[in-house]
């Protein structure tokens, strides 16, 4: 593959992430670049432009520029072998896999409906997730817990979500595998009953299994509830994964207000090491934009 060279990123200490992407240094570097030192996991086909079409190209040119994951939210939709092959590589490059979409049905009431209409389809359908994960060892899938019921008090509605998450969780932990809950902001998804951090660690709590926690989305969560940092903290027992994005426009770090290089420092110095998905689009097209979303993670890697 032909090499590509970058400019890197002075960034002054306690400097906005805006102000860091704008004030490139003149040193430059090969794009095949050190280990990022956090898991920054872009969506597998992040890269068609500078690494094509092909899943496995693609893979190998995040591991080139220093990117320790990747995410692939519909995993469970790619055939067998090609998830097999898919795993089979990121074990290769010592790279890991972000959560999968599970369950995300945005249009119906689902987790808030009583245990025994929901069972037999719950049950069912974390069988489905644990295949998955025993096909590529992935570690963590997602779910969304769907609408919430406007005829049924909040806290029924809260108890019949904590139940049928024990059912998907008794099934996910004999196999290893964690659900991530995910609450997502009501702007840009109305009706949905999950939507804050403090929520969904109360849901955990209750359902008390290694394989119920949370994926943290900092895009859906700035809008929703702010606080972000102190938000991280108060969750952290159940926090096992993060999404990115930026607020407004849910692109990059650096192209809108949230300041990344203080929430990956603070991350950085809590120890994580899992996996930060990139679940944004980037804010120009071709390869210009898919060079500019490498810079933008490589500006804030500076801790």
């Amino acid at each position: 593959m032909n090499r590509r060279t970058f400019v890197t990123t002075a960034v002054a200490a306690g400097a906005s992430l805006g102000a860091a992407v704008n004030s490139a240094s003149a040193a430059e570097q090969t794009l095949s670049s050190k280990p990022f030192k956090l898991k920054y996991a872009p969506s597998l086909g992040r890269f068609k432009h500078l690494a094509g079409n092909d899943p496995i190209d693609q893979i190998r040119f995040m591991n080139e520029q220093g990117f320790r994951a990747i995410f692939d939210n519909g995993l469970k939709g790619k055939p067998a072998k090609l998830q097999e092959k898919i795993a089979a590589t990121l074990k290769e490059f010592n790279m890991d896999l972000g959560p999968f979409v599970g369950y995300a049905d945005f249009s119906k009431k689902s987790f808030v409906l009583p245990p025994h209409e929901m069972k037999d389809q719950i049950i069912s359908m974390a069988k489905q997730w644990v295949e998955v994960h025993q096909r590529t060892g992935v570690k963590w899938v997602l779910a969304v817990p769907g609408r919430y019921d406007e005829r049924l008090e909040w806290d029924y509605q809260t108890a019949n979500v904590v139940e049928n998450l024990k059912w998907c969780s008794d099934v996910c932990e004999k196999a290893g595998l964690v659900i991530v809950l995910e609450p997502l902001n009501p702007h840009n998804h109305p009706g949905l009953f999950l939507t804050k951090m403090p929520q969904a660690y109360q849901i955990c709590k209750a359902v008390n299994s290694p394989s119920c926690k949370i994926v943290n989305d900092l895009y859906h969560q700035q809008i929703t509830e702010g606080n972000l940092i102190p938000n991280i903290d108060r969750s952290w027992s159940e926090i096992a994964a993060f999404h990115l994005g930026d607020n407004p426009g849910r692109k990059e770090p650096g192209t809108g207000e949230i300041n990344f290089i203080n929430v990956f420092k603070h991350l950085h110095k809590k120890g994580y090491d899992g996996v930060l998905c990139c679940e944004h689009g980037i804010s120009r097209g071709g390869k210009e934009g898919e060079q500019a979303f490498i810079d933008a993670y490589r500006a804030c890697d500076t801790f």
